[in-house]
């Protein structure tokens, strides 16, 4: 499977916390990006958070601090932790595995719902 899986979204209250999964089961290059992008209703798709293969990281000021996105390689598996919930996190949450600028693959995405 070379399309990233995500789950872990869910329903939670403002102040609460979920922590998302983006599982690849295959890997076609050792050099990429995985991003966590999220999209709220009528809103454009975002960039919340990246992870390269060689392990940097980058987080969108608008959730720094608050989210935190890290991987275990032996599982193929990148995760988003989301703490400190707000209801403007409220959107569908996707996974992108990038190999270069133009060839990449889309998760499904996974809802997060944050009430107030």
């Amino acid at each position: 499977q070379v399309q990233p899986v995500e789950s872990g979204g869910g329903l939670v209250q403002a102040g609460g916390s979920l922590r998302l999964s983006c599982v690849v089961s295959e890997i076609t290059s050792s050099l990429y990006v995985i991003g966590w992008y999220r999209q709220a209703p009528g809103a454009q798709r975002e960039l919340t958070a990246t992870i390269s293969s060689g392990g940097d990281t980058n987080v969108a000021d608008s959730v720094k601090g608050r989210f935190t996105i890290s991987r275990d390689s032996a599982k193929n598996t990148v995760y988003l932790q989301m703490n400190s919930l707000k209801p403007e996190d409220t959107a569908v949450y996707y996974c992108h595995i990038a190999y270069s600028r133009a060839f990449g693959y889309w998760g499904q995405g996974t809802q997060v719902t944050v009430s107030s």
